[in-house]
């Protein structure tokens, strides 16, 4: 079993990201070949969180201009996970 560092890559800090932190949702890039199982555990260990569900998506690279034509940045995996009602919040994230 791989360890939880290397499954949750770092977290996703945007305008709606923030505004689903109040409804115990948030949002990590995580290892294209993680699970929602894998996901899960690694929040609970990271965190000290109960997880109550895990979304996953793929997020696709952009097309890009540069002064040799087009190129695709990389894609990546994304997942919403949301905290259960008697789990505490994640104290790193709620600064932002």
């Amino acid at each position: 079993m791989r360890e939880a560092r290397d499954i949750i890559l770092r977290p996703v800090v945007s305008e709606r990201s923030t505004e689903m932190m109040e409804q115990r949702k948030y949002t990590f890039e995580v290892a294209n070949d993680a699970n929602k199982i894998e996901i899960a555990k690694a929040i609970e260990t990271i965190f000290k969180v109960r997880v109550e569900s895990v979304n996953t998506m793929r997020v696709y690279g952009k097309l890009k201009r540069n002064r040799y034509g087009y190129k695709r940045t990389s894609s990546w995996k994304k997942a919403i996970v949301t905290l259960t009602k008697d789990s505490k919040t994640i104290p790193i994230l709620e600064t932002v």
